[in-house]
């Protein structure tokens, strides 16, 4: 399905999608605080970019119905022209999304209410991102300049978290305990095992032993035996 800005309603709703990647502490989308007023309605219907004037006086002026039934199409509820719950809920749903990403991205000073209202603070803001968009600040945040902002803040939420810088102080070591050493046992010395003594074997006194008889040599001449010196 196609509105008259040429885009689809998938993209158009894509408001809905920012809102679930914000970390909000109040789904605020949550519900409009109370009814609004008509000059208040008129307000949000003319920020959010439909053509409407602002002015109090009931809502049934042929301008203001026609801006409803267009807010109405674009967002594919029944496009019956009369600010009725859901038409309202709705617009406080868009305001608190289109408030929370003007926080993150553009930060102003102070922060913006998540409120239902399109007050002169969330104008301010608008213009400041139109600046920083080079964009013309007239203070409305049609759908173009909402699609825009919805990327953007969106980008932001999916980086990381920068982690914080390690702390320059040394974190003090702890004095490790010193380890007591065994002391060595004395290696015992080995008892020399006494020699045993040898038993002093009796010495056999040698038997004689017979001497041979001579036998008879023939008779020779005798060499004289040497004499000793």
């Amino acid at each position: 399905m196609w509105n008259r800005f040429n885009q689809p309603i998938a993209i158009v709703a894509s408001a809905f999608v920012a809102a679930s990647s914000l970390a909000m502490s109040d789904t605020a989308m949550a519900a409009r605080q109370r009814n609004y007023t008509p000059i208040e309605m008129r307000s949000v219907l003319r920020g959010l970019g439909y053509n409407v004037v602002v002015k109090n006086g009931p809502l049934t002026d042929a301008a203001t119905k026609k801006a409803i039934r267009d807010f109405q199409t674009h967002y594919d509820l029944s496009a019956d022209g009369t600010a009725g719950p859901r038409t309202q809920d709705l617009a406080a749903t868009i305001m608190g999304i289109l408030q929370a990403n003007l926080n993150l991205v553009v930060k102003p000073n102070p922060l913006l209410s998540r409120n239902q209202f399109y007050g002169p603070q969330t104008e301010a803001a608008v213009k400041l991102y139109q600046q920083k968009s080079q964009l013309q600040q007239t203070g409305i945040a049609n759908l173009a300049l909402r699609q825009k902002l919805d990327k953007e803040a969106e980008q932001l939420v999916s980086q990381p978290t920068p982690k914080p810088r390690k702390s320059t102080t040394p974190t003090p070591r702890a004095t490790p305990t010193p380890t007591s050493t065994p002391t060595p046992r004395a290696t015992p010395t080995p008892t020399s095992t006494p020699t045993p003594t040898p038993t002093s074997t009796p010495t056999s006194t040698p038997t004689p032993t017979s001497t041979p008889e001579a036998t008879p040599s023939p008779t020779a001449t005798p060499t004289p035996s040497p004499s000793p010196k």
